[in-house]
């Protein structure tokens, strides 16, 4: 898999999460330590993407 092919796989996931993190605010009754740990799997996917991007504007 490309780098590029990765890093839009990774954004795709980013924003599914931002997604997925909104739905859960919305209801009522919410679960916050689900919620804590899907903005830290948003945090590391960042991260990731903002590695990948770093490496590529590098080379």
């Amino acid at each position: 898999m490309s780098i590029d092919a990765h890093l839009s796989e990774l954004n795709a996931k980013h924003l599914a999460l931002d997604i997925e993190i909104a739905s859960e605010l919305a209801r009522p009754g919410s679960d916050d330590l689900h919620i804590a740990e899907l903005k830290k799997e948003k945090l590391r996917l960042k991260d990731e993407i903002s590695r990948l991007e770093a490496i590529t504007t590098a080379a």
